[in-house]
C-alpha cells in the first residue's frame, strides 16, 4: 500500500503535506484575522483617521490586484509555486515590522500604514495565486473539495478568534505593537511550507511573451460561460463586501457605541458562520449537487444580511450576531464550492493565469466597493450605508438566477466532461 493510499483511508487529516499546509496556512491567517482588526483600531484610535481614510485603509490591500494581477498568473505559471509563496511570506513579515518599530519611535502615521497594506497586498497577490494552484498538485483531484472545505473552515475558525484576541490585544497591549504577531504566524507559516516533501508537477511548455500568456487566461475566463458567470458573481458579491467590511467597525464603535473588545466578538461571529459554511458545502454539494448547492446557499443565507442595519445597544447586539453568522456562513460555502470547481475544471497549464485572471476581477471591485463604502459613510452615515450595502449582498443572487448554473444540478469537472 502506498503512502498515498494511506493518506486516503483516513482522509486528508492523514496527507501529511496537506497537514503541514493547513497549520502554516491558519497560523497565517489567525495572525491576519488579529491584524484586520488592529489595523482600523489604530487608525480610529491612535491616529484618529477619518471614516474617509478608514475606507482608503480597507482598500489599500486590494489596489495591487489591478496592477499587477494579471502579470502575476503568468509568473505563477512559469515559476515554483511554493518558492513564490515563501518568499512572500518573508516580504510580508519584513513590512509589518515597520509599523510598531515606527510607533516606538514616535514616527508613525495613517500614510505609513496605508503604505505597508499596499505592499502586503502586492505580496499577496502572488501568494494567493500561487496557493491556489498550488493545491492540486499537492492532493488529488477527488480531494479537493474535501481539501478546500477544511481550510476554508480552518480560515473562518481563525475569523472567529482573531478578532476577539485583536480586540484583547488592543486593549492589554496595542494596536501597534499587537501586530507583531502576525509577524510571528508569518514565520510559523514559512517554517511550514519548508517541511513539505512534494515535488510540483507542471506540464512543460516553451517560454512565449507575457502578454500572450496573459491573453490566454483571460480568453478562457471570458470564453467559458460557467467560469465567466462564477467569476461575474464573486465580483459583485466582493464589492458589496469590500463595502460592508470597510463600515462595519466604525458602525459598530460610532453607531452602536460598541467596546473593542466587544467589537472583536461580534466580529468574530461572522467567522463562525464561515467555520459553518466551510463544514456544510460538501454536504451541501453531494445533497443538492455543486450548481444547485451554490444557488440554494445563497438564496438561503444573503437575506439574512438584513438584520445587522437594524443593530442597536442591548438586546438587539443580537441582530448583528444572527445577520452576521447567516449571511458569512453563504458566502464561505459558496466559495468552497467555486474554487473547488475551478481548480478542477481549468486545464493543469492554465490554471496559474486562469486563477490570477478570476481573483483580479474578483478582487479589483474590492477597492472600488470600500472606498465607495467610505464615501458613503460620510455623505449619507453609517446605518444607511449599512442598508446600502446589505441589500447589495442579497441582489447578487440574481446573476446565479439569470445564468445557465439554474438549470445544472452539477457543475462540469472538466472541460471534457459535460455538466449535469
Amino acid at each position: 500500500m502506498t503512502s498515498q493510499d494511506s493518506a486516503r483511508l483516513g482522509g486528508l487529516w492523514n496527507h501529511r503535506n496537506f497537514r503541514l499546509l493547513l497549520i502554516g496556512e491558519t497560523t497565517s491567517k489567525l495572525g491576519t484575522s488579529i491584524t484586520s482588526v488592529l489595523l482600523p483600531l489604530l487608525a480610529v484610535g491612535t491616529l484618529h483617521a477619518s471614516p474617509w481614510m478608514i475606507g482608503l485603509l480597507t482598500a489599500a490591500p486590494w489596489v495591487p490586484w489591478l496592477i499587477i494581477g494579471l502579470p502575476a498568473g503568468a509568473w505563477v505559471d512559469r515559476l515554483p509555486r511554493r518558492t513564490i509563496m515563501l518568499s512572500c511570506n518573508l516580504v510580508s513579515a519584513t513590512l509589518l515590522v515597520s509599523v510598531p518599530a515606527a510607533w516606538w519611535l514616535d514616527t508613525l502615521s495613517i500614510w505609513h500604514v496605508l503604505v505597508v497594506a499596499l505592499l502586503t497586498g502586492a505580496a499577496s497577490v502572488f501568494f494567493s495565486t500561487a496557493y491556489s494552484a498550488y493545491l492540486p498538485s499537492l492532493i488529488d483531484k477527488a480531494d479537493l473539495m474535501d481539501g478546500n472545505a477544511k481550510l476554508q473552515a480552518a480560515d473562518q475558525t481563525t475569523r472567529v478568534a482573531g478578532p476577539g484576541l485583536g480586540g484583547l490585544i488592543a486593549q492589554f497591549l496595542g494596536s501597534a505593537t499587537g501586530l507583531l504577531f502576525e509577524v510571528l504566524a508569518y514565520l510559523v507559516s514559512t517554517v511550514c511550507l519548508l517541511s513539505i516533501r512534494a515535488t510540483e508537477s507542471r506540464p512543460a511548455r516553451e517560454p512565449r511573451p507575457m502578454i500572450r500568456e496573459i491573453a490566454d487566461g483571460l480568453r478562457f475566463v471570458t470564453g467559458d460561460r460557467y467560469v465567466r458567470t462564477i467569476t461575474v458573481f464573486g465580483a459583485a458579491v466582493n464589492m458589496a463586501l469590500a463595502g460592508y467590511q470597510a463600515t462595519q467597525i466604525v458602525f459598530l464603535v460610532r453607531s452602536v457605541g460598541a467596546a473593542p473588545s466587544l467589537v472583536g466578538m461580534l466580529v468574530a461571529f461572522g467567522g463562525a458562520g464561515g467555520i459553518l459554511g466551510g463544514l456544510a458545502a460538501s454536504r451541501v454539494s453531494r445533497r443538492f449537487g455543486t450548481a444547485r448547492g451554490l444557488l440554494y446557499v445563497q438564496l438561503v443565507a444573503s437575506p439574512f444580511g438584513l438584520l445587522i442595519p437594524l443593530t442597536h445597544e442591548g438586546p438587539r447586539l443580537a441582530l448583528f450576531a444572527v445577520g452576521s453568522t447567516m449571511m458569512m456562513a453563504g458566502l464561505v460555502a459558496c466559495n468552497v464550492i467555486i474554487v473547488s470547481f475551478r481548480q478542477s475544471y481549468c486545464p493543469p497549464e492554465l490554471i496559474g493565469r486562469v486563477t490570477a485572471t478570476t481573483l483580479f476581477v474578483n478582487f479589483s471591485t474590492i477597492p472600488l466597493g470600500a472606498l465607495l463604502g467610505g464615501a458613503m459613510n460620510t455623505v449619507l452615515g453609517l446605518r444607511p450605508t449599512m442598508w446600502v450595502v446589505c441589500v447589495g449582498l442579497c441582489a447578487t443572487s440574481g446573476i446565479l438566477l439569470s445564468a445557465p448554473l439554474r438549470r445544472l444540478r452539477d457543475l462540469p469537472v472538466s472541460q471534457h466532461v459535460p455538466a449535469a
